[in-house]
């Protein structure tokens, strides 16, 4: 009986560690049938490290990975990165799940040191709070490469309180490590100017300069440096002129750029989807004006100004407008002229904070309905921290791998059909293209996908000319560009999407605007393929592995190598040798 009243009085731990286990299990019964996002995630990242783990250059220097001609490592991740480690130490799905399962127990315990730290001797007051929310905020479906560094935001705020209220060794030594589990460009960097205006508030608030803050800047600055060197060697180092000297945003009206800041306030934007606009948001904006009347009210003006909530909701609007400006051309051009490694680098990834200061400024408002010990407030505020967790569990948004993975083995299960999302197993389809390359006697060549994402190649260690990355060099685009400039001609969308960013460098089509499908149906059976074969084969390309068959292969200078299926693919695929 004792055991049950400590379990109940526990339910949260109990919810907790049930979404684990389950979780855990969806993606441990299903293993490769599981459903897995592919934008910005199967199509990008790991390709990446599965081709690291293949040619045995995560620790390597001076050698290239072989996609988009043969690029850098020092491009790619860091391999001092906890992210990064999974896929050194484990298969590359596993690899995945356990970074999807740190990431929740990364946030939650960040938020529970965090929280204990703020609250003392009260956090046991307010601990169903603390877990659900912490619990809430790992459980968010954000970009999956950076879930861990999304998670430990509110790390870094705790050792900064620690630094700040109690400095010691171990308190610098721990901020110093901490870009194991974060990333410079998406992060770390806007952490460190965060700190700076911390620090410059610091010393107008105590009226002495805060030198254990400006330590902690110059700390973490080197972890950054010495964690991700390759990263800052390739910024500073390398006078090499890359793509992202040629990348345009465009300019944006004003109302154009009101409009954004409006829309990313209340919606966010999905590298960082944190599903506040359905009851955090409501919650939330109805408190502010409740509180900010309360101070007019009782003509307290100065707790306006020293609330912390409405220092969070002001964070949120910094961050809005942040990303609505960005697309202003003039103030790009300004930063770029202050500091031209910035040059193409989107500065509007302060709204890559925004998930988590939702969530602390939602936490305030529960708490405060604890701090009325009323207890139908209490049970109240447990009630919504409860529908936030369902909100964020039940949405199918892109990077949901949990509820779409559950969804299509029930559709499975009840209709007997497969949905049109292809798993993690089919997206690559590895007994496919090794029976392919085993049949065309592959050794290497440089190849390239038609219908097909490169990264479907990249994962099956064919080398590729195409590929995705933010960050190559102009003079391999423009090489490139010169195989796809026939298709190009013919769609002015196309080119301009590519001259315009280029970060996807594909084999276009000269017809529809997209070639590549990341789903089971397929609409396109066969059709003409306009590329340069001359300038792909200056690249040294060998072979075209396309999901269509190629109607004017000979006129292109084409022959048919194979046409391959297998059992466990929804694929047909067609290969194709330069003559």
């Amino acid at each position: 009986m004792k055991e049950l009243k400590k379990l109940i009085s526990h339910w949260y731990l109990v919810i907790i560690a049930g979404f684990l286990i389950f979780a855990g299990g969806v993606f441990f019964i299903c293993g490769k049938d599981s459903i897995i996002a592919v934008h910005d995630n199967l199509d990008l990242f790991t390709p990446q490290f599965q081709m690291m783990k293949s040619t045995n250059t995560f620790w390597t220097h001076g050698v290239d990975v072989p996609f988009l001609g043969g690029i850098s490592r020092d491009v790619l991740p860091s391999e001092f990165s906890l992210y990064t480690m999974l896929y050194m130490i484990l298969p590359d799905y596993p690899a995945y799940v356990t970074g999807y399962l740190l990431k929740i127990i990364i946030a939650l315990f960040s938020c529970i040191l965090l929280a204990k730290d703020m609250y003392g001797e009260k956090y046991e007051v307010y601990k169903p709070l603390i877990y659900l929310m912490g619990f809430a905020y790992g459980i968010l479906n954000v970009f999956p490469a950076f879930g861990i560094p999304f998670a430990s935001i509110p790390l870094v705020i705790y050792l900064m309180r620690k630094l700040y209220k109690s400095p010691s060794f171990k308190w610098y030594a721990a901020l110093f490590f901490y870009p194991f589990l974060s990333y410079f460009s998406y992060f770390g960097l806007f952490i460190l100017a965060y700190m700076a205006v911390s620090l410059i508030w610091l010393w107008i608030k105590d009226r002495r300069f805060p030198g254990r803050i400006f330590l902690a800047v110059c700390v973490l600055s080197a972890g950054c440096i010495a964690f991700e060197y390759r990263l800052f060697g390739t910024m500073l180092l390398s006078d090499e002129i890359t793509i992202r000297t040629t990348m345009q945003e465009g300019s944006f009206t004003a109302k154009e750029i009101i409009k954004t800041i409006g829309d990313v306030f209340v919606n966010g934007m999905f590298h960082a989807e944190s599903m506040h606009k359905y009851l955090i948001m409501p919650a939330c904006m109805i408190y502010f004006i409740y509180l900010n009347l309360t101070y007019i009210k009782k003509k307290e003006f100065k707790g306006i100004f020293h609330d912390l909530y409405n220092l969070l909701m002001l964070v949120l609007v910094f961050n809005s407008v942040v990303y609505g400006i960005y697309y202003w051309e003039g103030f790009r051009r300004v930063i770029e002229t202050i500091c031209p490694p910035l040059t193409g680098w989107q500065f509007n990834r302060t709204i890559f904070f925004s998930p988590f200061i939702w969530y602390a400024a939602f936490f305030l408002v529960l708490k405060r309905l604890y701090d009325s010990q009323r207890k139908s407030m209490k049970i109240f505020a447990d009630v919504l921290a409860l529908f936030a967790v369902c909100i964020i569990v039940l949405s199918g948004t892109r990077y949901n791998d949990l509820y779409h993975t559950c969804y299509s083995q029930a559709y499975h299960l009840l209709k007997g059909k497969t949905t049109d999302q292809l798993s993690y197993g089919e997206f690559y389809s590895a007994e496919l293209f090794e029976e392919a390359k085993q049949d065309l006697g592959y050794k290497g060549e440089w190849s390239a996908a038609y219908g097909f994402y490169p990264a479907t190649l990249e994962y099956n260690g064919i080398s590729t000319l195409d590929g995705y990355l933010g960050f190559y060099s102009q003079e391999y685009k423009e090489a490139f560009r010169r195989i796809i400039a026939p298709a190009l001609e013919r769609v002015e969308e196309s080119r301009i999407y590519f001259d315009d960013w280029g970060a996807r460098a594909y084999l276009y089509s000269g017809t529809d605007l997209s070639i590549v499908n990341g789903f089971r149906t397929y609409q396109v059976q066969e059709q003409d393929i306009y590329i340069n074969v001359d300038a792909f084969q200056a690249l040294g390309g060998e072979f075209i592995f396309s999901r269509v068959k190629l109607t004017n292969a000979r006129e292109a200078g084409l022959l048919h190598a194979g046409t391959y299926t297998h059992e466990s693919s929804p694929y047909t695929l067609y290969v194709y040798q330069v003559q």
